[in-house]
């Protein structure tokens, strides 16, 4: 006969179970005051430090905000409040690897010529003239690093948002906002700044077109070149 081990568990792993049911089973839900430190220990029958080391995994989760002398509270969970939960993890392993560094290029890549070719399938006028209007306040950046970057950041995102899916627009921004750490000053002083406003007025006319191919086409181009601009620093 096959032996299984029946493996004691911590009593905070019992609490943080038990927590997890009530909130995925809507008992608590978002913007809920969870229950007193007392009330939970009343309930469960366990000491403080159990409870307060489960309600910290729930917080580390996203899943509960907590803040000194008020009540924690059940946070609302959406793609982009998910992501950031890995934010800090993923900057250590970028800046660790540069394997890692290049892996997350060609993911951008993948992931945004795709988003290209939704957003040639999608775009609205008003849409069009957005992504227009980005790229005309980018031009007149030239010259201000930080500033140019932000709204470079801005116009991809816009293209994400265009798909209509939260969790496509969530991804975008984690992506940009991870290599935004390892851009590096050639962009705004090599000349390269009026090259990428090309590039970007490219993209906007394939999409007003509504041609995918020519969106894709024009982003890919767009990112393979740029991509150069991203290394980590030594």
């Amino acid at each position: 006969m096959q032996t299984e081990r029946i493996i004691r568990r911590k009593l905070s792993d019992e609490v943080l179970e038990r927590l997890l049911r009530l909130i995925s089973e809507g008992n608590l839900k978002p913007g809920d005051a969870m229950p007193s430190e007392r009330e939970l220990m009343e309930r469960f029958g366990v000491g403080r430090p159990a409870i307060r080391e489960a309600m910290q995994s729930l917080a580390n989760m996203g899943l509960v905000s907590i803040s000194h002398g008020e009540r924690a509270r059940v946070q609302e969970l959406t793609a982009q409040s998910i992501i950031r939960q890995v934010d800090q993890a993923a900057h250590i392993m970028l800046s660790r690897s540069s394997d890692s560094l290049e892996h997350l290029k060609n993911a951008r890549i993948f992931f945004e010529r795709g988003m290209a070719r939704e957003a040639a399938a999608k775009a609205r006028p008003e849409d069009v003239a957005k992504l227009r209007a980005i790229v005309t306040e980018q031009r007149a950046l030239l010259g201000k690093a930080e500033d140019f970057i932000a709204a470079d950041m801005r116009f991809h995102t816009a293209i994400a948002a265009l798909s209509g899916n939260p969790i496509y627009l969530s991804v975008s921004e984690a992506m940009l906002g991870w290599l935004n750490a390892y851009h590096t000053e050639l962009l705004l002083w090599s000349g390269k700044e009026t090259l990428t406003l090309s590039e970007h007025t490219a993209i906007v006319d394939a999409i007003a077109s509504g041609d995918a191919d020519a969106a894709e086409a024009a982003m890919v181009k767009h990112l393979q070149r740029s991509s150069a601009l991203y290394g980590l620093k030594g």
